[in-house]
């Protein structure tokens, strides 16, 4: 009996190939005064979380900025200083700040510069509007009432310190639900893909954009193969 190949396999979707959940990082919409109870880490995200609570008794979670403890009292409102943690709307902070997750309308909870060490700097304000460079260096204009938390995402030096052991990309990539590492199709057995055994692919590499699931590997309707000739 034959068998699926890794991409039919991954693509029904099963819990095997499945990645964990993200949670969900937004945001507030509240006002008022929140203390930092704990920062932990969560699988598939490369940024400290931080548990904040609310004067009310409720809680929600937030990306953490460098040099933040737990026990530190953060803001939520316009009238705030801009003080790494706070959260302000884009036109009530100075030129020259950092910020990170950046809202794209108002009232979104936070779109962009969400991963660790990313972040954005504001350089000009005008009438309703923001002006930021982004890490790209690429000047945006946003709308001044959307909101960003002042400071950098804790996590800068991440890319810095190796994987040493092929162990730890396996576990880095799985709990994002990448396949890791990728293995050639002629490297395989014949029974796990059309390419394999020593023979090689054995077959033209060219196949029909109707072929089903199971043959359809390779170059998908390609219009040349090869190398270029020169003019």
């Amino acid at each position: 009996m034959g068998k699926w190949i890794i991409s039919r396999r991954r693509g029904k979707g099963s819990a095997r190939y499945r990645a964990q959940g993200k949670l969900a990082v937004r945001l507030p919409h509240k006002t008022g005064k929140a203390t930092v109870e704990d920062i932990y880490h969560v699988s598939a995200r490369n940024t400290p979380i931080m548990r904040v609570a609310f004067e009310d008794g409720t809680t929600s979670e937030l990306i953490a900025p460098e040099n933040i403890s737990t026990g530190d009292i953060i803001e939520f409102s316009g009238e705030a200083k801009p003080q790494t943690g706070n959260i302000l709307p884009l036109n009530k902070i100075p030129e020259g700040t950092a910020v990170f997750c950046i809202e794209k309308s108002n009232g979104d909870g936070g779109k962009l510069c969400k991963s660790s060490g990313s972040f954005a700097v504001v350089k000009s304000h005008e009438k309703g509007y923001a002006h930021l460079q982004m890490p790209s260096r690429v000047l945006k204009k946003f709308d001044g009432a959307c909101r960003a938390v002042v400071g950098k995402p804790a996590g800068a030096g991440r890319k810095a310190k190796p994987f040493l052991k092929a162990s730890l990309m396996w576990r880095s990539k799985k709990a994002r639900g990448k396949l890791w590492p990728v293995t050639s199709g002629s490297k395989m057995n014949p029974c796990d893909h059309p390419f394999g055994g020593k023979t090689g692919p054995g077959q033209s590499t060219s196949v029909s954009r109707n072929a089903p699931p199971g043959q359809k590997v390779g170059s998908i309707a390609p219009k040349r193969t090869g190398k270029r000739k020169r003019k």
